[in-house]
């Protein structure tokens, strides 16, 4: 399948390529590819796109180094296998783009990163200026210092995180196969491939899932997850196979490839960008079924006449998760209380904050400012 050769608007796009289209499982990096992928790559940016690119592949090149036939998992060996995975990961894409006269960055993320405000600020800084110099940046999660508590679980996940947090017009997710299914190929040949949905669309949630392989973690439920939390920016997300030739321009230039997950949303600001993006939140505020429809419908700020108990332990400034009758995480954002005084303030009125408690300070517990629908 080619291109269409009619002119396209600049995009900013983010590429994720899995472990499956980069690594052998006896050879380390599949480097002709690595070569393929970057040769793609240039010829967007000679279009006039930027590209940032989300590269799995670290751990299982270090696995195929150390002699491993599958990934580890604890996660001591898994930083040992992507520390040594790294360095080749780096170099094949350093050759590759130089191959091209373009310069490239090696950027490693974990959880923690993003979490932190300053911290996410500063990323986003960095990523574009890396763009305005035309720079590729290689993002990866950085195995080799995560524990499993600020870990983002997958790349996929932290595409979406990357899309949000440069306000990227489309998320392109590469992997084994050719998009999502209506139904399992393995146990129905006639299965068939879903061009276009909703990415928030409820019915996309039964499909049948593909589970990832030896050396990945990833699926298609990660792959649907991460095409919505890039639809809070406005982004689409193309789940398109690998394997096809030009696979990257077709995928910008809109042609029928792949699954393109449609944004059927209001962008988000760039704060709630980074409030949506908090996948640790610190303790969960339990809502009544009142509470929970009017923060739904009507985007006003959290109450405590509305909260029915609280989970977790939490300082005022922490992200909490607003949470419906049904156990549903409907929200999050930055708390006004602690935990403390949320357990002496649930099903109160703001104007008897005094009689529970000694200090304060807003009526709100969760200002609409601070808080994201989800």
């Amino acid at each position: 399948m080619s291109a269409s050769n009619e002119a396209v608007t600049p995009l900013r796009v983010v590429v994720k390529i899995g472990s499956a289209l980069l690594t052998d499982p006896s050879a380390g990096l599949a480097v002709q590819k690595i070569r393929d992928y970057c040769a793609q790559i240039e010829r967007l940016q000679q279009q006039g796109h930027q590209v940032v690119l989300v590269s799995s592949g670290a751990v299982a090149e270090g696995c195929a180094r150390l002699g491993w036939r599958q990934r580890p998992e604890t996660v001591h060996q898994l930083q040992a296998a992507a520390a040594v995975g790294q360095m080749g990961l780096a170099q094949a894409y350093e050759q590759a783009l130089a191959a091209h006269g373009r310069g490239t960055a090696m950027i490693m993320l974990t959880h923690d990163d993003l979490a932190d405000r300053q911290r996410y600020l500063n990323a986003r800084a960095t990523l574009q200026q890396l763009l305005d110099l035309g720079v590729v940046p290689v993002i990866n999660e950085n195995d080799t210092v995560a524990t499993e508590e600020i870990r983002f679980g997958d790349n996929d996940t932290l595409a979406a995180l990357v899309t949000n947090l440069l306000q990227a017009d489309l998320l392109i997710i590469l992997t084994d196969v050719e998009g999502l299914m209506d139904a399992d190929p393995r146990v129905q040949p006639a299965a068939r491939r879903i061009t276009r949905a909703d990415a928030h669309d409820p019915a996309l949630d039964s499909l049948p899932g593909k589970g990832s392989g030896e050396l990945g973690r990833g699926g298609m439920v990660t792959k649907l997850r991460a095409a919505r939390v890039a639809a809070r920016s406005g982004a689409d997300t193309v789940i398109a196979s690998g394997n096809v030739q030009g696979v990257l321009a077709d995928c910008v230039a809109g042609a029928d490839i792949g699954t393109r997950l449609t944004a059927q949303v209001n962008p988000l600001t760039a704060r709630k960008h980074w409030l949506a993006g908090q996948l640790r939140a610190k303790g969960d505020l339990l809502l009544d079924s009142g509470a929970a429809r009017v923060l739904c419908q009507q985007g006003v700020s959290l109450l405590a006449v509305g909260v029915t108990g609280v989970r977790g332990n939490f300082q005022r400034g922490d992200v909490v998760r607003c949470v419906d009758p049904q156990g549903r995480v409907i929200a999050q954002g930055l708390v006004n209380y602690s935990h403390q005084d949320m357990a002496r303030l649930a099903g109160v009125r703001s104007e008897d904050f005094a009689q529970h408690i000694d200090y304060v300070g807003e009526p709100e517990v969760v200002h609409r400012d601070n808080l994201v629908i989800l």
